[in-house]
């Protein structure tokens, strides 16, 4: 805070009033100065440091939500490929066997479609109000038709309350300007045929199919009845209620996605180990590992200044945060796989290890293809890191370690990183307070000793002038009695 006293000297005693009030001054504020400044920088220290650990720590939990992506799986112990991936695309699990088998698409599974008789007044036609019971093998769905619905009202009743249940509605008008409700289910495969009842006007039965040209008053399936999927994989014959085929061949999952042209020609599906694409995966596991404890050792460890004499200070220097945190981490490194059922649970088995003098892993390629070339092993890499659920594999258990530090007991509640700001910051409040103090202390005392010296000044000021009176007046008494 800048000083009220100007520079100079006092005219009545000569001394230096300001320099000797801003030396008591900063004699009275520097033990509390030097405590904010001190506290001050350590506390912005930890906030920023707060700041660098939850990105880091987020980017850690990003990585291991990549890593265990279910539509892109980054641990496949298999890969499979289809030949031609526009009839269908396959994948594998970790209990697929290498092999190639020859698919034959005949027909895809499909869902029931039926429309309604027409209504020649179009989408605005009136519709009865009751309830609209829409039944699907065995199943029924009741929509509640209010008064003075019209065809339209109806199809957004449908929609707005079935879409859920994979049941939509549209409605088709012809040239002549009759309209038809249409209804759609997402289900496929034989026995999914629709029925509608309960409201005069839109009974349908969907078990039988309308003629290509319909009368007015025809209801029922439009095209087809839902039909089951049909293919062959290597001469025997499969049917399947949906387009995506599983179980048929053991881990081996196929999407059906049209039949081919011509009809009869064979897809060939290849199932293989994934080693190479582990490796990749393995290796990025590592390094997002080595990234985070990288981070939390530059966090947490003094250093030499540039002379190499003193130590500077890290944000966490001493503190059992980070400690705890990467105890958590790698409590999850040294505990076995999800499942003990297979001869793979540990990571050192991969040829992960841990560097006795950094604590980062390390990642022997060498030993890792040596046990890739058991068989069987890819697929235990994908158990050990994927888990058996949701919950056991190694991916999720290093990302629930974390959580704690990100994330509170309940979805309202901070983490541990957002409580420790909120105190640092409730710190930094309190110092801006106790500057504030400081400065108005500092303020006050400068006035108040200024204003005493200024005092003094002119008393020893008026002192100087009686002196020099008294001397005079000795003087002049001393010269009249010289000159008698």
């Amino acid at each position: 805070m800048a000083s009220p006293i100007l520079p100079g000297s006092g005219l009545g005693s000569g001394l230096d009033i300001g320099a000797i009030v801003t030396a008591l001054v900063n004699a009275d504020k520097s033990a509390k100065q030097t405590q904010i400044d001190a506290t001050t920088k350590t506390n912005t220290l930890k906030i920023s440091g707060i700041g660098t650990l939850k990105s880091a720590l987020t980017a850690f939990q990003t990585a291991m939500t990549n890593l265990s992506s279910k539509t892109n799986p980054a641990f496949a112990g298999y890969t499979a490929t289809s030949g031609t991936p526009t009839v269908l695309g396959a994948t594998s699990d970790n209990t697929a066997v290498s092999g190639t088998y020859s698919v034959v698409v005949n027909n895809l599974a499909t869902g029931s479609k039926v429309a309604s008789a027409s209504f020649s007044g179009g989408a605005a036609s009136a519709i009865p109000s009751g309830t609209l019971k829409i039944s699907q093998n065995g199943t029924d769905y009741n929509v509640t038709i209010p008064a003075n619905a019209t065809l339209q009202t109806t199809r957004d009743a449908i929609n707005s309350s079935q879409g859920i249940n994979g049941i939509s509605a549209n409605i088709v008008t012809d040239s002549s300007g009759a309209s038809r409700l249409v209804i759609s289910s997402s289900k496929t495969g034989s026995g999914n045929d629709l029925t509608v009842s309960g409201i005069a006007g839109l009974e349908i039965d969907g078990t039988k199919v309308m003629s290509a040209t319909p009368a007015a008053g025809d209801s029922g399936a439009v095209g087809k009845l839902a039909t089951d999927a049909s293919l062959t994989i290597d001469g025997l014959t499969v049917t399947s209620k949906s387009n995506t085929v599983t179980g048929a061949v053991s881990g081996l999952t196929m999407n059906l996605l049209t039949v081919p042209n011509p009809p009869g020609t064979p897809v060939t599906v290849t199932v293989d180990t994934n080693t190479k694409g582990l490796q990749t995966s393995v290796q990025t596991f590592v390094d997002a590992y080595n990234t985070l404890k990288s981070t939390i050792d530059t966090l947490s460890k003094a250093t030499p200044d540039e002379d190499g004499k003193l130590t500077v200070q890290a944000a966490f220097t001493g503190d059992s945060l980070p400690r705890s945190l990467i105890a958590d981490i790698r409590s999850q490194l040294t505990m076995p796989s999800g499942t003990t059922t297979g001869p793979m649970a540990y990571l050192s088995q991969l040829g992960v290890m841990t560097d006795k003098l950094t604590g980062n892993l390390t990642f022997d390629t060498v030993a890792f293809n040596k046990a890739m070339s058991q068989p069987g092993m890819t697929g235990q890499v994908q158990q050990m890191f994927t888990g058996t659920d949701d919950k056991n594999g190694l991916l999720a258990r290093m990302s629930k370690a974390v959580d704690p530090y990100l994330k509170g007991a309940t979805s309202t509640s901070p983490g541990l990183l957002d409580q420790r700001m909120t105190i640092l910051n409730n710190n930094a409040k309190s110092l801006t307070s106790q500057q504030l103090a400081l400065d108005l202390r500092v303020a006050n005392l400068t006035k108040t000793l200024t204003a005493k010296y200024n005092a003094m000044d002119l008393l020893v000021g008026q002192m100087k002038a009686t002196a020099s009176s008294i001397t005079s007046f000795f003087s002049s008494l001393n010269a009249q009695q010289s000159a008698k």
